[in-house]
């Protein structure tokens, strides 16, 4: 019964190509063509010419599940870890002599809305960025392969909707909080002296060396974001693919670096300085916090505050 479904070509030639036709193409070169991003005409005349395989695509395949995922991932687990060690030996750096009960006013009211807005779009693209980048190597082993497939389609979205928002708020909190994070000569006296690992308290202005470190930081890794972001959300702007490779080359590196520094911000911006967070949740701090940590800038508003109540009362 079997006969009754052999290919009747077959059965003539039994396998070979009927005719005994070798062909005039080496399959050897061809394939070496190929390997090196050789164009070909096909025939659709819509498409032009096509590389079918792309080399440049395979190197920045290795460089990203490489390199940059081995010491993006290093970077981050040093950073917490460096956290987490700072925590055990320092504990949460006190208030000298305790809260004093009197507030000095830190933050306006449109510094501390752009500076949370800013935060909660970091957070949110940090998260799904994260999730993308190591989601497969980290995530899958825990939850396994459809639940991670939901996760990134959500995390996708999610990267795609906050992004453009981040980009209003980066580009705010530059312009609002740039006035005060350029280098003053206290800030190098301030990091010559240990800065916050000092016994002493060293002079400090608004924001100390550490704190205008961040700002250039986040704003400098904020434009590449940005940036990068814009040309993989609209790849038509750029006409090469291997742009969008390098796009998000520097997409990816730029996050590495923005979150690895943006957890200690987190850190002692919160657990890591008693009384640091008061400033951007109520606007004040307390005057002997300024004091310990902002002698300069304490100096300055305690004595305009002193002579604003005289101007009151006279």
């Amino acid at each position: 019964m079997g006969a009754l479904f052999d290919n009747p070509v077959q059965a003539q030639t039994k396998g070979a190509v009927p005719g005994n036709v070798q062909g005039t193409n080496n399959d050897s070169d061809m394939w070496r063509r190929l390997r090196r991003g050789e164009a070909f005409l096909i025939s659709d005349p819509r498409t032009g010419t096509v590389v079918s395989i792309q080399s440049g695509g395979e190197e920045w395949r290795a460089i990203r599940n490489g390199p940059l995922s081995t010491y993006g991932g290093w970077l981050l687990a040093i950073s917490a870890a460096a956290m987490m060690a700072m925590h055990l030996l320092m504990g949460c750096i006190k208030i000298d002599g305790g809260p004093s009960g009197r507030w000095v006013s830190r933050f306006s009211n449109a510094e501390r809305v752009i500076h949370w807005y800013v935060a909660a779009t970091f957070i949110i693209l940090s998260l799904s960025g994260l999730t993308i980048l190591f989601g497969k190597q980290v995530l899958i082993p825990v939850i396994g392969q459809k639940p991670f497939a939901v996760l990134a389609s959500a995390s996708l979205e999610a990267h795609n909707l906050f992004g453009p928002l981040f980009i209003v708020g980066i580009v705010s909190m530059i312009i609002i909080f740039i006035k005060d994070n350029f280098l003053k000569a206290a800030d190098i006296k301030w990091l010559l002296m240990g800065g916050l690992f000092s016994k002493a308290h060293p002079p400090s202005w608004k924001y100390n060396f550490g704190e205008k470190a961040w700002f250039w930081i986040a704003a400098l890794t904020g434009l590449v974001l940005s940036v990068s972001g814009i040309v993989l959300d609209f790849p038509s702007l750029l006409g090469e693919r291997s742009d969008l490779q390098l796009a998000l080359l520097f997409h990816a590196g730029a996050a590495m670096i923005v979150i690895s520094v943006g957890l200690a911000h987190i850190y002692l911006g919160t657990l890591g300085v008693e009384g640091a967070l008061e400033g951007m949740t109520a606007g004040h701090v307390d005057e002997n916090w300024a004091i310990q940590h902002h002698d300069l800038w304490a100096e300055k508003v305690l004595a305009e505050q002193t002579a604003s109540l005289v101007e009151k009362e006279a």
